[in-house]
């Protein structure tokens, strides 16, 4: 099976023009937001735009859960695709879902830019984050048993000056729940949170001293984390650190949905453990 990635920023029109890149690449499928889609068929998956929050839809997107991911890998097994279109946020996200799903690396990369002019993504911009309008390139009938949310009009209403497009496929409007919570902020303090309930009673490690975090300009390159830590003496310095640099990378990506780039641990001191 081949892949092509389709990617650009998140309410840039990529669902919309997800059928038009399909069909010009020769993809006879498509994985949008945790859906693999043939034709006017959902064949598997659980659509990212059905989770009540942005965490949860971009975990979906991306087949943090395993068994999500297996549904997929199997109903990809089954049929008889020959070019699969991933769509994705960013080059980052499309490496996730295709080391989760067990894919072959892209053999091209088309970008939103390359497809959609400025004044078409100024538009689905608008229609994102003013009215929480969400395109799925399915039909509303096939969309239904797997949406519970709200479904807006008709794709045509918001571009209406590309109505022929639609010859090209169904698509479905819809109106997520998180899309009405406004821009989700993770400070700071929830991440040194997460970090201390995974450093409590963490085998060899007494306690954690100072925690510096440095956010990226692009988000996608994710967090820095420099800890210090006092360890007990006697255990193995770099065993230990390694462990709790995986622990806490994971638990952060879990949780938050944020990229860690780094975790640092720089060893002050070691304590001898009371008997």
């Amino acid at each position: 099976m081949e892949v092509i990635a389709f990617v650009g920023p998140s309410g840039t029109g990529k669902s919309h023009h997800a059928i038009g890149v399909a069909r010009n690449n020769k993809c006879d499928a498509i994985i949008d937001d945790g859906l693999l889609i043939k034709g006017p068929k959902i064949l598997a998956g659980t659509s990212a735009k059905n989770e009540e929050n942005r965490i949860q839809a971009v975990k979906r997107a991306i087949f943090t859960d395993d068994d999500h991911a297996k549904e997929v890998r199997e109903a990809l097994g089954k049929s008889d695709i020959k070019r699969l279109l991933i769509i994705a946020t960013s080059d980052n996200m499309i490496g996730k879902i295709v080391k989760k799903l067990n894919l072959p690396e892209p053999l091209k990369t088309v970008y939103i830019q390359d497809v959609a002019s400025k004044q078409e993504i100024k538009k689905a911009r608008r229609a994102r984050l003013q009215e929480g309008k969400h395109i799925v390139p399915v039909p509303s009938v096939e969309l239904k048993p797997h949406f519970t949310g709200y479904f807006a009009d008709l794709p045509y209403n918001i571009f209406s000056y590309q109505r022929k497009e639609t010859q090209d496929g169904d698509r479905s409007i819809v109106r997520p729940a998180f899309s009405f919570y406004g821009k989700l902020l993770i400070s700071d303090q929830v991440v040194e949170d997460i970090i201390a309930i995974v450093a409590e009673n963490f085998e060899g490690l007494q306690k954690i001293t100072d925690i510096t975090i440095r956010r990226r300009s692009d988000s996608s390159k994710g967090l820095v984390l420099i800890i210090e830590v006092i360890l007990y003496y006697g255990v193995s310095i770099f065993s230990v650190s390694k462990l709790l640099q995986k622990k806490i990378k994971d638990r952060i990506e879990a949780m938050t949905a944020m990229k860690v780039k780094n975790v640092n641990i720089n060893v002050r001191s070691l304590a001898v453990k009371k008997k």
